[in-house]
C-alpha cells in the first residue's frame, strides 16, 4: 500500500493518477472539504486527515509499505502555516509512519527535508528546481493571456534548470521502487539550462510573434505579482541553477520535458502538423 500525502495539489494528482495507472495500490491523505471523488473514480481509497492532527495519520500509515508526499503550506492560508504544515506537520508524519512501519519514506519539497536514516526507514528527498508551470506561468503566460508586456528582471541572463511538474512526479513514482533512490536526496531539474530570455524566445516561437517585455532593476516591484513572488523572481537574477541531469534521467528512466515542450502546454498551442 501506496499512501500520498498532497494528492489533491497538482503535483501530488499526477503522482497519484501515475500510481494508479500502473495498478498500485493507492491511499490518499485528503483534508475536509477538498475534492478527491475523481481518484476514489480511479481506484483510490480516501482516508480523511490532516498534517495537523498526529491521531488521524497513526490511522493513516497502518498497512503502508511507502508514503508520498508532496503537501505543503506555501499557498495555504491561515491557519495553515509552513511551520504548522512544513514542519511541525512532517514531523508529525514521519513518526506515524516511523511507528506503522512504513518501510520507505517519498518526500518532494524545494525546500529539503531532515529526514536521514536515524527515521528507521529509508528515504527519498527529492528537491524539484523552478517548475515551469508555475513560474512560466507566472512570468510569461498570465501577461500574455492579459495582452500585457513580459516583465523581465536586469538583463534576464541567468540560466536555471526549470523541470516540468510531470518529470518531478515521475521522478517520485520511479523512486518507490528503485534502489538508487534508497537514503538519497536528488536534485532534479530539466534538460538544459535556460535564461529567462531563452524563455521569452522560446514561447515566440510557440506563439508565432514577437512579445513585448520591460525590464526592471533587480529589487524593484512587479507589477501583478505579489511581494514575495516578484522578490524571489528578482532574486533569480543573481544566481545561476545548472543541473546536469543526464545521469540522474537515465538511472531513473525520466524522459525529461524541454522548456518548449513545457511552455507549449502553458500556452496551450498544439504542435503544427
Amino acid at each position: 500500500m501506496i499512501l500520498v500525502v498532497g494528492a489533491t495539489g497538482n503535483l501530488g494528482g499526477m503522482i497519484t493518477r501515475g500510481l494508479l495507472a500502473r495498478g498500485k495500490d493507492v491511499r490518499i491523505l485528503v483534508r475536509e472539504g477538498r475534492n478527491y471523488a475523481p481518484f476514489v473514480s480511479a481506484g483510490a481509497t480516501p482516508f480523511i486527515g490532516d498534517l495537523k492532527d498526529r491521531a488521524s495519520l497513526d490511522a493513516a500509515c497502518q498497512d503502508v509499505d511507502t508514503v508520498v508526499t508532496t503537501a505543503t503550506a506555501i499557498i495555504r492560508q491561515p491557519p495553515d502555516t509552513i511551520e504548522s504544515v512544513d514542519d511541525l506537520g512532517y514531523r508529525n508524519l514521519i513518526e506515524a509512519a516511523k511507528a506503522a512501519g512504513v518501510r520507505h519514506f517519498v518526500f518532494t519539497s524545494a525546500l529539503g527535508s531532515s529526514l536521514d536514516s536515524e527515521s528507521g526507514m529509508t528515504y527519498t528527498v527529492l528537491m524539484p528546481n523552478l517548475y515551469i508551470e508555475v513560474w512560466a506561468g507566472i512570468v510569461v503566460a498570465a501577461p500574455l493571456a492579459q495582452g500585457k508586456p513580459v516583465t523581465l528582471v536586469g538583463e534576464a541572463s541567468h540560466r536555471h534548470s526549470m523541470v516540468a511538474m510531470r518529470d518531478a512526479a515521475s521522478f517520485a513514482i520511479a523512486a518507490i521502487d528503485n534502489p538508487a533512490a534508497r537514503n538519497a536526496t536528488i536534485v532534479i531539474g530539466g534538460p538544459e539550462p535556460v535564461s529567462w530570455t531563452d524563455v521569452v524566445l522560446a514561447a515566440e516561437r510557440i506563439v508565432g510573434h514577437q512579445i513585448e517585455t520591460r525590464s526592471v532593476a533587480p529589487g524593484e516591484s512587479i507589477e501583478g505579482l505579489p511581494p514575495g513572488v516578484s522578490g524571489m523572481f528578482s532574486a533569480m537574477e543573481t544566481y545561476d541553477s545548472a543541473i546536469d541531469m543526464d545521469e540522474t534521467a537515465r538511472t531513473f528512466g525520466v524522459t525529461l520535458t524541454r522548456i518548449e515542450e513545457g511552455l507549449r502546454t502553458i500556452l496551450q498551442v498544439p504542435v503544427a502538423g
